[in-house]
């Protein structure tokens, strides 16, 4: 069968990767792909938010199967179209994908069905929003309503910093139209986890859990980011908080999902901080895979990838067989100097050969391309190296060493990823 990849992040590279080892799978495309998807699919040079030129591509090259990996066209409702034209897609429809696409109306949502998350306020003007936080005081969570690349929330431990982030948001338009309307929430304190599951709208069925580290620097310090590394399994969601979050939040997120009629056939990421490592919390949803935690995650995955995503689709997800690996996995993610700022591009990267050859160890790009000669940065996360092994220990220190092989100019990533699972304070 004939399968389509929407999107050129790693995300996307991790997903083509698990796709090829189907035996089901004849051919992948990708729209746009990036240089080392390319070296697994046939990249075609299309703007994921160009719905008429998939759809184009999927009718002219018989494409079965699509995938969407970035938010950005499942908002715009490329799911909602490719069905009513009798496509089959992996993605939830417009009507859906708003709980990633607008925080207030995410939020609302939760309220609805009962699903724990912190007490909020949505707010349209910028005089309203200042009254209020400087009412409520610090530490307050300021929160752009739409989609911002991860970027577009701001934990502000004065009254001062949030001020300035509503500035930034409201006034100043950091995140354009995303900053129309914004949401102040509690701060809760705690450990946050992100909780992947797949869903056909009918039943929901959870991934191995993963940790993602949002801080550009060591310590969780510096400017939120898109995700500077992943691993899996994350200690903080254990079996038993598992089921507390299976019974207090994603069946009730099921009921609400039913109650309204919306069509979600695809991935539900919930952005979770757990309270004394006993009490989840709902931080947010995303109506996908997260980017980096698909990485961490799918190298775990022991099943058919292309028959789970297709199950999905079909609302056959009951039928799909999917087991994991006992084995723990480590994502670092190399990034352009400046980011989550003004980075520069068109930096060559070298030892991405000799990286790759290690046990256990894939390197996912990010933002690459290739120029005849050497593939060159492209964007602000650049790679993900991506390690497995018998416990979290094993995989960091593979996916550290594969990492100090690469270089291009500029480059920085995290030292300290998966610290917490290996210190055991995960709980803390």
């Amino acid at each position: 069968m004939k399968v389509l990849v929407i999107g050129s992040g790693g995300r996307e590279h991790a997903l083509v990767w698990k796709l090829s080892q189907s035996r089901r799978v004849d051919k992948i495309y990708c729209c746009p792909g990036n240089a080392g998807i390319a070296e697994l699919a046939e990249c075609v040079d299309i703007d994921p938010l160009d719905f008429d030129a998939i759809l184009n591509l999927v009718k002219y090259e018989w494409i079965d199967l699509t995938i969407v990996g970035p938010e950005d066209p499942l908002a715009a409702g490329l799911a909602t179209v490719f069905r009513k034209d009798g496509r089959k897609i992996f993605g939830p429809g417009i009507d859906a994908a708003r709980l990633e696409a607008s925080k207030s109306f995410s939020k609302d949502f939760m309220r609805r069905y009962g699903l724990p998350t912190a007490d909020y306020k949505v707010f349209t003007s910028y005089m309203h929003a200042e009254d209020y936080v400087r009412l409520k005081g610090a530490p307050i969570v300021i929160k752009a309503d739409g989609l911002a690349a991860g970027k577009g929330v701001i934990v502000a431990k004065t009254v001062h910093e949030a001020t300035d982030a509503l500035r930034l948001i409201m006034k100043e338009r950091a995140f354009g139209a995303a900053g129309d309307k914004v949401v102040v929430e509690d701060c809760i304190d705690g450990e946050e986890a992100s909780f992947m599951a797949f869903t056909d709208g009918k039943i929901i069925v959870p991934m191995v859990s993963s940790q993602d580290h949002k801080r550009i620097f060591d310590n969780d310090l510096g400017p939120n980011t898109g995700g500077m590394g992943a691993y899996s399994p994350a200690p903080v969601l254990g079996p038993e908080m598992e089921q507390t979050v299976m019974e207090t939040i994603m069946k009730p997120f099921l009921r609400g999902i039913q109650a309204e009629g919306m069509d979600f056939r695809g991935v539900i990421y919930v952005g979770l901080m757990i309270r004394d490592g006993k009490k989840p919390y709902v931080l947010e949803f995303n109506c996908r895979f997260g980017d980096p935690e698909t990485q961490a995650v799918l190298r775990r995955l022991d099943s058919d990838f292309f028959e789970i995503i297709l199950a999905t689709s079909e609302g056959k997800l009951a039928q799909a067989n999917i087991e994991w690996k006992r084995e723990s996995s480590v994502c670092v993610v190399m990034a352009s100097g400046g980011y989550p700022g003004k980075y520069q591009k068109g930096m060559a990267i070298k030892g991405l050969d000799n990286a790759g050859k290690l046990k256990d160890v894939v390197v996912f790009h990010a933002g690459t391309v290739f120029d005849g000669e050497n593939f060159v940065t492209a964007g602000g996360r650049v790679l993900g190296v991506t390690a497995t092994g018998k416990d979290v220990k094993e995989a960091k220190a593979r996916a550290y060493e594969a990492a100090q092989m690469i270089t291009f100019e500029g480059m920085q990533f995290r030292k300290d990823i998966a610290d917490r699972a290996i210190k055991g304070d995960a709980s803390k």
